[in-house]
């Protein structure tokens, strides 16, 4: 159990290079050449996604040990706990799967017990979801949160849903957890519960399945109530395939020491994760357990966020509404098979509905996606996907209105590829040298002009599909869940 004995004396380079080597042993049975080296390290191109610092909110520790969850696995962290020193506010959001997996029913039933107060912590095991494992696996998810329960208060009650701690797993589907394991480890979880960078890094990196990079972000933001009171926010979510939303989309967590209650804090998330986490996609998949959990403990102080309509509520959904995409958005470019990171803008739609609808569509097209890994402009195949979106009001596409154009990852000209229903004549040099780019931004114009005022708007992030986006599923010996 390297990360548990070398824990206290760890520093963040350490933690760094220790983080770097599990990805190089953990990961090199996958075949996932076209992100990673042979070896499975982290490539070059995604080292620059991995903080090497962070700004934390207060109250709230993380911690990230071995337990072996997969018997491959003999060194590296697979169980994280997210814990907050007080009890917090607490929302989340489900799969819709039928199968949801143990932890999802778990969670669910904890927060509807609480009505979202008084939440203490979150647990994670990556290396089996603990899904399709009938009421055997809805006894170890209650048997996980009750453990860390335990470790906050000697005599947890029993009850089903009574419990204080989220639960949620992430790895082979129809699998049983190996519980003795986990649960003999979880006060080692807890007691190397730590504010430090290296631990929510290491916790970040335990929830990880077939990513090739961990994924974290923090950052600090004011209220307009309380200028001078700086509040912080950190996230971390997994994911690289079975995306596609239907909300939640894959694992991942938000905490904030703001002062948001539960009535708030839920309605918060709701809006907050269709413009992010339910507005990516990398193979159209979702998941058993997909989970996103928001914490808030309030420890940094302030008069408690009461509406989403005051200053304050709207400040704290721009702020965690922007996070969450940045956060998301990092799934997509660690997706299965990935050689393009795309966003799809519509824009002049009659309804943000409509437009969220017409961009999901343009994003999980095989088309499409097989096209932009071809550096092939066929704007046909992005015309053909407006067409036949499904569930659109009516008139909400009108052919001669609506344009289409390739945007350049360094902003500069579009390059227009129809206008109003006629299409142009495409200067096909620059259109490759577009397509050569990783970044990409797909243009759609329902009106044939500017943004106008009344008008909706709505954004989907996606990546291609390559050869290796095929290959990538025969060389994972069983399905993962998100």
């Amino acid at each position: 159990m390297l990360f548990i004995a070398m824990r206290s004396t760890l520093s963040p380079n350490r933690a760094s290079h220790i983080i770097q080597r599990a990805y190089e042993v953990n990961f090199s049975h996958y075949i996932r050449n076209y992100s990673a080296p042979v070896a499975g390290a982290i490539p070059l191109s995604k080292q620059k996604y991995v903080p090497t610092s962070g700004t934390y909110p207060k109250g709230f520790l993380a911690s990230g040990i071995h337990v072996g969850v997969k018997p491959a696995n003999t060194q590296f962290p697979d169980l994280a706990l997210l814990a907050s020193e007080t009890p917090c506010s607490g929302a989340a959001v489900f799969t819709k799967n039928k199968f949801q997996a143990a932890p999802v029913t778990v969670s669910r039933q904890v927060l509807e017990h609480r009505s979202g107060e008084g939440i203490r912590a979150i647990i994670i095991n990556s290396g089996c979801a603990n899904a399709v494992t009938g009421k055997a696996g809805l006894d170890d998810a209650s048997a996980m949160g009750h453990a860390v329960d335990a470790c906050f208060n000697p005599a947890p009650s029993s009850t089903p849903g009574s419990g204080s701690t989220l639960v949620m797993s992430t790895g082979v589907i129809g699998q049983r957890l190996p519980i003795s394991k986990i649960l003999s480890a979880i006060p080692t979880a807890h007691s190397s519960l730590s504010a430090a960078h290296t631990d929510w890094l290491l916790a970040s990196r335990a929830i990880c399945t077939t990513d090739t990079f961990p994924k974290l972000l923090s950052r600090t933001f004011t209220l307009p109530s309380t200028p001078g009171t700086t509040y912080s926010l950190a996230g971390m979510t997994k994911g690289a395939g079975m995306i596609h939303p239907n909300m939640a989309t894959l694992l991942g967590m938000l905490f904030t020491d703001a002062p948001v209650p539960a009535k708030t804090l839920q309605p918060l998330l709701t809006h907050v994760v269709d413009r992010s986490f339910n507005a990516i996609s990398v193979d159209g998949d979702t998941s058993t357990n997909d989970t996103l959990a928001f914490l808030a403990n309030g420890a940094a102080g302030g008069e408690p966020v009461a509406s989403l309509d005051s200053a304050d509520g709207k400040a704290i959904t721009e702020v965690v509404a922007s996070f969450a995409q940045q956060l998301s958005q990092l799934v997509v470019r660690d997706g299965e098979g990935a050689t393009k990171f795309v966003r799809v803008r519509v824009i002049n739609a009659s309804s943000f509905p409509d437009a969220r609808k017409i961009a999901s569509t343009i994003a999980r097209s095989p088309l499409v996606k097989t096209a932009l890994y071809g550096k092939d402009a066929n704007w046909g195949r992005i015309l053909c996907a407006i067409g036949y979106t499904d569930g659109l009001s009516p008139g909400a596409v009108v052919p001669e209105k609506t344009s289409v154009s390739f945007v350049p990852a360094d902003r500069s000209e579009p390059l227009k590829l129809l206008v109003k229903g006629e299409p142009e004549t495409v200067d096909e040099r620059r259109a490759a040298k577009i397509l050569e780019d990783e970044d990409l931004e797909i243009l759609v114009d329902l009106a044939g002009g500017e943004l106008e005022e009344g008008r909706e708007e709505a954004s989907y992030w996606f990546c291609d599909f390559s050869h290796a986006s095929f290959r990538s599923c025969p060389s994972i010996a069983q399905s993962f869940a998100g």
